[in-house]
């Protein structure tokens, strides 16, 4: 992935212009009468693929897979129609049984005075008003017409509609079924076609679209076909495990017809959100008219919240995972632009039809802001998403995001990823002047709080420590399992180290990471700020008793402020150990480095594991060199006290 650099012009990205996009949603809009039918063909192309490939397994011909799965797949929803019908028909024809208790419900709402509140008292305040006016008011000649006109009987009329002819009944009855038949037999022509030439219809695909780069279209194409599927499959074993346990506890309530509730809850859960609402609202009603007390009504609701609970909680996240790709809002605003542009059908289709756009985003580079606004995946790399709260001087939801990375991490990955990027981050906004002083110190009492927060973690890993030494004290080392034991830190115990930041404040909250890190190796560390490396502060620095100390520097230009802290430190105390930290150096930098020794430390390092190393080892120190004359420099002269001497 190419990265732009801070600055860089973006105005030459190639985006799709507002005038397309919006030409494509009108393209959608007055062409739904056709892309509708294919939507749906395209969609049950995806769920059907899956079977006829099995199928074509056991060496069944394709032309016979195609059409026994096709028809397996219509009949199945033409079985369903049927049932809904035949339960419609029953439940209209029960309906004015329940008319008496609905009747005695909603006189014990009335006699409960529910609904007396404030309107109900300003319309009867409204109404004494009105017929008040009215016995004030004088009659008018009006209102001696009215009466007159009351006084006349009115006159029995009676309208007799002509007999309707054979076509114009054969028009009512079959009119309406028309064009819904039409488009299903159009949806099962394309399905047809589609899964039968599928192989070459993918070829003519990837040759309109994607001939020049076939491995990214290739894996766009499966990408979609799997997510797709996947979503489809998925999502009818979710309906059916939901539909099922609905249908057999209306039916031991007692509530009627609960096939059909449970055969629309199926449907109906295909729609996002909104679907399961509409399916409760049905038994709910029916259940209110049905029992005379409340008890059915209740014990409905109880179901309905119970098993959608049960469904949301345990079986979507089981069986779903991340397999769509989409984020929850995402779902939700797709939902609300496909209905809108194609009505109650584009919110059936809105999940699939999003699924296919954000594979779209995630495969082509013009459509990546679909795959950012849409798909699940994080749009910043955690040390970015670390920095940004930082910046805020959010240390709180940093450490919310820290830990989350702690749960399968430990706290040297954490800093060594994330942390000192972040940090880095910062170094490279201030080297570049877009960062103020006061944002830099939050910024850095923000990192410092950070490292805070995480005591508790350091403390545990400190504790996991001492048990795996223990444990490997009691056992045999062998070969292979030297040889496949990670590369672990070394033991710092009853030793003491100073860690101090290079330059700045950011520095300082870098050494303070190192501290930590060197504390659960079981090291006496403590941190000094990079002002008390001054030449004016630096005397009053305690060095004694301390076996190293550890200079980091985030930005990589700082040789000469690393090699004239290192001189001081040198000069102060001989036999001090004294290594330096280039957090952003690259390790093939970092050679030429150690080549080099122009700094005149004991150990350079870029990583904390090169870094803890180097401060607790127990190698000789290097001693101060003098520096080397330099060529055509007159000699000193010497004082008069100093040759007396």
């Amino acid at each position: 992935m190419l990265f732009l650099q801070p600055g860089a012009d973006t105005s030459q990205a190639s985006y799709p212009t507002l005038m397309g996009v919006v030409a494509a949603v009108a393209a959608l809009y007055f062409g739904r009468d056709i892309f509708i039918p294919l939507a749906i063909a395209v969609l049950l192309t995806f769920a059907l693929a899956p079977v006829v490939s099995w199928l074509r397994k056991l060496r069944i011909p394709r032309p016979a897979a195609v059409v026994s799965v096709v028809v397996a797949a219509f009949a199945s929803m033409f079985l369903l129609a049927a049932v809904v019908g035949t339960q419609l028909g029953n439940l209209a024809e029960n309906l004015p049984l329940y008319q008496s208790n609905i009747e005695t419900k909603m006189q014990t709402i009335k006699d409960a005075n529910i609904g007396e509140g404030v309107f109900s008292r300003v319309s009867k305040l409204l109404e004494r008003l009105d017929r008040q006016i009215g016995e004030d008011r004088p009659p008018t000649g009006g209102d001696h017409l009215d009466q007159q006109k009351k006084a006349v009987a009115p006159l029995p009329v009676e309208v007799i509609e002509p007999k309707p002819q054979p076509l114009q009944v054969l028009q009512t009855v079959i009119g309406p079924l028309v064009e819904p038949l039409a488009t299903g037999g159009i949806i099962v022509v394309v399905v047809i076609f589609m899964l039968l030439k599928r192989e070459d219809l993918r070829d003519r695909f990837i040759r309109l679209v994607g001939a020049s780069d076939l491995h990214r279209t290739t894996e766009a194409l499966q990408d979609a076909g799997r997510r797709v599927g996947q979503y489809l499959l998925m999502q009818l074993i979710v309906n059916i495990a939901y539909a099922v346990p609905i249908g057999i506890g209306l039916w031991i309530i007692g509530v009627p017809n609960a096939p059909l509730w449970a055969l629309l809850a199926l449907v109906l859960r295909f729609v996002p959100y909104i679907g399961p609402v509409i399916a409760s609202i049905f038994p709910l009603a029916l259940a209110l008219a049905v029992d005379s007390g409340w008890t059915m009504v209740l014990w409905t609701a109880a179901l309905f919240i119970v098993l959608e609970l049960v469904s949301n909680n345990v079986i979507e996240p089981w069986l779903y995972g991340s397999r769509t790709g989409l984020s929850p809002l995402a779902i939700i605003v797709a939902a609300i632009f496909w209905t809108w542009l194609w009505g109650p059908l584009g919110l059936l289709l809105s999940t699939p039809l999003t699924v296919c756009l954000v594979v779209l985003g995630r495969h082509v580079p013009q459509f990546e802001f679909l795959d950012v606004v849409f798909g699940n995946e994080p749009v910043l790399e955690p040390h970015k998403q670390l920095y940004q709260r930082l910046l805020a001087g959010d240390p709180d939801e940093a450490t919310d995001r820290a830990e989350k990375f702690l749960e399968e991490n430990d706290l040297v990955s954490f800093y060594e990823t994330v942390a000192i990027p972040a940090l880095a981050l910062g170094e490279f906004d201030r080297a570049r002047g877009v960062m103020t002083d006061d944002r830099r110190r939050r910024v850095a009492e923000s990192a410092i709080t950070l490292v805070d927060n995480l005591e508790d973690y350091a403390e545990e890993e400190a504790a996991e420590e001492d048990e795996d030494e223990s444990d490997l004290s009691q056992d045999k080392p062998g070969e292979e399992a030297a040889e496949d034991a990670p590369t672990e830190l070394p033991d710092g115990t009853g030793k003491t180290v100073l860690c101090a930041g290079g330059r700045g404040e950011l520095d300082n909250a870098a050494a303070a990471m190192l501290t930590q890190v060197l504390t659960v190796q079981g090291t006496s560390a403590s941190m000094v700020e990079h002002h008390m490396l001054d030449p004016t502060q630096l005397r009053a620095l305690d060095l004694n008793g301390i076996h190293a100390v550890v200079i980091g520097f985030l930005n990589a230009e700082s040789l000469p402020q690393a090699r004239y802290i290192v001189r001081r430190l040198k000069r102060s105390r001989s036999s001090l150990r004294v290594g330096v930290v280039f957090w952003t150096l690259h390790e093939e930098a970092l050679d030429e480095l150690k080549l080099s020794a122009t700094i005149g430390c004991d150990f350079v390092a870029h990583t904390f594991q090169q870094a803890v190393a180097g401060a607790l080892s127990e190698e000789a120190v290097v001693r101060l060199r003098r520096p080397r004359k330099v060529a055509g420099r007159k000699p000193r002269v010497r004082s008069k006290r100093n040759q007396a001497a």
